[in-house]
């Protein structure tokens, strides 16, 4: 089963330690890089949240955000920093002394300043515990989302192989057709030359013609191609690089179609796989 590269998943709860939310955001990359936003108090856990989401996701620049808010109405969660306040109210009375009659110093002003109210320490273990029981809900919703993905891309590439088969069918049967059209081009050629052509070189020259323009074997391997893309469609592991690299063996296998390319349908023919390769690459970019 193919997965998308690309997803998003955003997973809360709430609990007596507080409000937590996980926000998660996936996007192609060809490894796996994971960054995090954490609270203060679990940053030393960032690495163990990695090992967390490397379990689930194989491929893809991930960005996850924690989120956490305590509880309200809680007493005895805020302290006061004293020797800030102190330190704050030393140097508003210097500024105050040398100022014409100033306003006095709101208290509340003083507890707005960043460090003022220092929030009491939270048993980080607790919370760790509950953080990573929600990430790992919010890398399932995240994969049902890529498995979902996947299943949509895979059925177009399902589609587009089915399409290049039925192209490679028609080729191989056109060819003998081909082969005679050339060989009956190149005998009109000597014809309108008025020589004798000594008919053992001649048949020794029409056979290499045929070699080269023979293409039975771009379209075996077109064949192959597509079985080894419809098995990796129905395999569980990442697979992603795999098929990019099938998509320059179908595409360096059209080219060559089309540099022997004796008549304009199999131009044509070659000209549509190309495009056909083409939008299953596209695709192919954003698996895993």
């Amino acid at each position: 089963m193919l997965h998308s590269m690309t997803g998003f998943a955003r997973q809360s709860a709430e609990s007596e330690l507080g409000t937590m939310s996980w926000e998660l955001r996936a996007v192609n990359h060809r490894y796996l890089d994971v960054q995090f936003r954490l609270p203060e108090e679990l940053r030393p856990k960032e690495h163990v949240f990695k090992q967390v989401v490397g379990a689930t996701l194989k491929r893809g620049k991930v960005d996850c955000a924690l989120h956490f808010q305590r509880p309200g109405g809680r007493q005895g969660d805020l302290q006061l920093d004293c020797a800030l306040v102190e330190n704050i109210a030393a140097r508003a009375a210097e500024i105050a002394d040398k100022l014409d009659d100033p306003a006095p110093v709101d208290p509340l002003d003083v507890l707005r300043w960043p460090g003022a109210i220092v929030e009491s320490e939270i048993d980080a273990e607790p919370l760790f515990a509950a953080a990573s029981e929600l990430l790992k809900q919010a890398l399932q919703s995240m994969a049902d989302m890529r498995a979902s993905e996947g299943e949509r891309i895979a059925t177009m590439i399902e589609s587009r192989c089915a399409e290049i088969a039925a192209i490679s069918a028609s080729v191989r049967e056109r060819m003998p057709e081909v082969l005679d059209a050339a060989r009956a081009r190149q005998l009109e050629r000597i014809e309108k030359l008025d020589v004798e052509a000594d008919p053992a070189r001649l048949e020794v020259e029409l056979a290499l013609l045929a070699q080269k323009l023979d293409v039975d074997e771009e379209v075996d391997r077109l064949d192959s191609h597509l079985e080894e893309i419809r098995q990796a469609l129905q395999s569980d592991d990442a697979v992603g690089r795999r098929l990019d690299f099938l998509m320059q063996e179908l595409n360096r296998e059209a080219n060559t179609l089309g540099s022997k390319s004796a008549d304009a349908q199999t131009t044509k023919a070659a000209v549509d796989l190309k495009v056909l390769i083409e939008q299953m690459r596209e695709q192919i970019q954003n698996i895993e």
